[in-house]
C-alpha cells in the first residue's frame, strides 16, 4: 500500500508499507519510485520534498526513538528539537526552513519552526496540541490545533497572527497544505462522520472526494494547484492521488 503524505506537483515523497511490515520512504519522480531508507533506522516516513528535492520526514531508530529528518544532496540530517521526547519534520520550502511536530517531556506537543538553524515553537492561543504541516516561501505557516473542549480546528500563522480555519458545517478541520499563492488544503469532518478533503482558495471552501471513495484526505497543493493527498476505497483500501487542474 502506498501513502501519499505530502508532495509537490510530479514528485511526491510518502511511505510505502512492504509485504513484511517494514515501513520505507519512497520517492516518485517522472514515473520512478525510489526507496528511501535512513541509516540504521527501522521505520523511515517521508512527509515532503521541495522544488530543490530536499525530503523531510521522520524516522525510528534502533532504541525506538523517533526522530525529524532531512535528506538533502544525498545526505541525511537529524532534526530534534532540545529537549524533546519525539519530532518529526512535517514540511518545508524552498529556502530550507522546516516545521514539523515535537513532543516536550510533559507529553505535550506542540508545532516548530527550524529556520537558519533555529527552533521556535508553534502554539495558538488556548491550543493543547498543535501540529505544523506546511510553510511557504515567504513564511506563512499552516497546520492544525485542538483546543481545551478537544476540537480539532485549521490554522494559518501569518506574519506572528494566528487564524482558525473551520469548513462550514464541520465537526473538525486540519490545514496540511499551502502554497505561494496562499491556497490551503486539508481535510474536514462533516456533521455525519464523513471526512473530506477540501480545497480553500479566496475565502471560498471546495469539497474534494475521489469518486467511490469512503474517506478522502488533501494534504500538499503546488503553484499549479495541482493537489496530492489519500483515499480509502469502498473495500477500505488506502491509495494516494493526484488532482490536477485544467
Amino acid at each position: 500500500m502506498l501513502s501519499s503524505r505530502q508532495g509537490l506537483g510530479s514528485t511526491p515523497a510518502a511511505t510505502s508499507w512492504g509485504a513484511t511490515g517494514v515501513s520505507h520512504g519512497y520517492l516518485l519522480s517522472d514515473g520512478d519510485f525510489s526507496s528511501i531508507d535512513v541509516p540504521g533506522a527501522t521505520w523511515t516516513h517521508c512527509n515532503q520534498v521541495n522544488s530543490r528535492g530536499d525530503i523531510v520526514g521522520r524516522t525510528t531508530d534502533a532504541a525506538g526513538v523517533t526522530h525529524g529528518f532531512l535528506l538533502s544532496g544525498g545526505d541525511f540530517t537529524s532534526i530534534d528539537f532540545p529537549g524533546a521526547l519525539f519530532t518529526t519534520a512535517i514540511g518545508l520550502n524552498s529556502h530550507g526552513d522546516i516545521v514539523g511536530q515535537y513532543t516536550d517531556c510533559a507529553g505535550l506537543n506542540h508545532g516548530f519552526l527550524l529556520s537558519d538553524g533555529d527552533f521556535s515553537s508553534i502554539d495558538p492561543p488556548g491550543a493543547t496540541e498543535t501540529h505544523a504541516n506546511q510553510i511557504t516561501p515567504r513564511g506563512d505557516i499552516v497546520g492544525l490545533y485542538i483546543d481545551s473542549q478537544g476540537v480539532t480546528h485549521g490554522f494559518l500563522l501569518t506574519d506572528g497572527d494566528f487564524s482558525s480555519i473551520d469548513v462550514p458545517d464541520s465537526i473538525e478541520t486540519t490545514a496540511d497544505g499551502t502554497n505561494a499563492r496562499g491556497d490551503i488544503v486539508g481535510r474536514y469532518t462533516d456533521l455525519n462522520h464523513v471526512t473530506h478533503g477540501y480545497l480553500l482558495s479566496d475565502g471560498d471552501f471546495t469539497s474534494i472526494d475521489v469518486p467511490g471513495a469512503i474517506d478522502t484526505r488533501a494534504y500538499a497543493i503546488n503553484p499549479r494547484r495541482d493537489i496530492v493527498g489519500v483515499y480509502r476505497d469502498a473495500e477500505n483500501v488506502g491509495h494516494g492521488f493526484l488532482l490536477t487542474r485544467d
